[in-house]
């Protein structure tokens, strides 16, 4: 934790998706929890991907720079449907292919210089949980079951569509769109999604009391939430295509399940990046892997460029924009490696730009502000040292907030508690 930090109270603000304003975020003297959707483990790491975790990543720096704890939660949805018919289509084992995805996806996570989550839970392993969620559930009488499997009554739960403003008429045709099976003729209504889905020839499936099965994608999420970091969770991420009906349905299920609300205090949604004129996706055929960007740029130019721009702004991949954040990456490591005049020289005032970012970044994660107010101090600093200023401090200030935006500028290496970090949910893999 930077010497700011110890001193400075945590005044941050977020746009939350649930009230639709931005509102002060609740550090309860010092603690905080968080979980962001993790990835189905096919297809991985994309630029959309990376934009979400990065996101996250910089909100999380920021917060322990500030004296907050962070309990992180990032999940793997190593069983659904996606990742059942990818593995066909590729006649693989769908063990392995998730785990060989989730193996390439951390290795990235690595070397983008994201921290690691503190719990990193797959699907599979808290099967448990899920049934227990789904009896509470029925117990509650807002699910059923038939056909040998578990459904939502989306009709018992009044308060369905809160999340994302839709109306029933609306919801239906993007569900669909997003997954969801609404001829299924064991449903008593169209946005009914199951919670535990009966046995498919050829599936993987455990046992339950409903018979043979595996669970649905929406109860997966909000059990190993509730799981590892209880209720209400502080802030829950994602991507804005999982606002509905995934986020919308872990808030019924949640809900539903326990009587407790609110399930999540502040909800933080990341734009869509976009390639080509469309949403980046698979099935596209658009996707831009940060595999192949790293084969021209450096992690660094990588990290700057996503944070030039606003997590709630839906934006343009763009070559020359990150070609351009790629030279001032390379201008920000000189800035903090430049030697500088005497102890006794005219000290280089960093004070202003110190304010003016953490100003940008309590205003609603502004990373934008930031980089603009940090590329002049990078530039007054290669000035001022070429005129033999005292410019230590200022490059304390660029070290310090070049760190919280991801960056490692001087440090050579990947940073030893993302190393370690990563290492240890891989080692769980074998």
């Amino acid at each position: 934790m930077s010497e700011a930090g110890r001193t400075m109270a945590v005044q941050i603000r977020l746009y939350d998706s649930l009230s639709r304003a931005v509102q002060p975020v609740d550090t309860h003297n010092g603690h905080l929890t968080m979980y962001v959707c993790g990835i189905t483990p096919y297809a991985t790491t994309h630029l959309g991907h990376l934009f979400t975790y990065a996101m996250a990543d910089i909100l999380m720096r920021y917060l322990e720079d500030r004296g907050v704890r962070v309990t992180y939660v990032q999940n793997v949805t190593d069983i659904d449907e996606p990742l059942l018919q990818e593995a066909q289509k590729q006649h693989e084992p769908w063990q392995a292919l998730g785990k060989r995805w989730t193996i390439h996806f951390i290795n990235d996570m690595q070397t983008m210089n994201i921290r690691p989550p503190t719990h990193y839970p797959r699907a599979t392993e808290v099967i448990p949980d899920i049934l227990a969620s789904i009896t509470r559930l029925l117990d509650a009488e807002v699910a059923y079951a038939a056909g040998g499997s578990v459904y939502f009554h989306v009709p018992a739960w009044p308060a369905y569509g809160t999340l994302s403003g839709l109306s029933y008429q609306d919801m239906v045709p993007l569900a669909r769109a997003r997954g969801h099976h609404a001829d299924d003729p064991h449903t008593r209504h169209p946005l009914d999604f199951p919670l535990w889905q009966a046995r498919q020839p050829g599936e993987p499936a455990w046992p339950s009391p409903w018979g043979l099965g595996r669970p649905g994608w929406h109860i997966e999420c909000s059990t190993m939430a509730q799981r590892f970091l209880g209720a209400p969770i502080d802030i829950h991420g994602g991507g804005t295509d999982l606002l509905f009906p995934h986020h919308e349905s872990e808030i019924a299920q949640a809900e539903g399940a326990t009587g407790q609300r609110p399930f999540v205090r502040h909800w933080f949604h990341t734009a869509m990046v976009r390639h080509q004129g469309e949403k980046m996706s698979k099935s596209l055929g658009n996707l831009v892997m940060v595999r192949d960007l790293l084969d021209t740029y450096s992690p660094d130019g990588v990290r700057l460029y996503l944070a030039q721009h606003h997590y709630r702004q839906e934006w343009e991949h763009a070559a020359a924009m990150l070609l351009h954040a790629e030279q001032l990456a390379q201008t920000w490591r000189a800035a903090v490696l430049l030697p500088g005049g005497p102890q006794t020289a005219a000290v280089l005032d960093a004070e202003t730009a110190h304010a003016a970012v953490a100003t940008a970044l309590e205003d609603d994660l502004q990373t934008p502000r930031a980089v603009a107010v940090l590329s002049q101090l990078a530039h007054r600093i290669h000035a001022a040292a070429r005129e033999r200023q005292n410019v230590e401090k200022a490059q304390r200030v660029l070290r310090q907030y070049g760190q919280i935006l991801g960056l490692r500028l001087a440090a050579e290496g990947m940073a030893e508690h993302v190393r370690h970090g990563w290492d240890m949910h891989l080692a769980r893999l074998h």
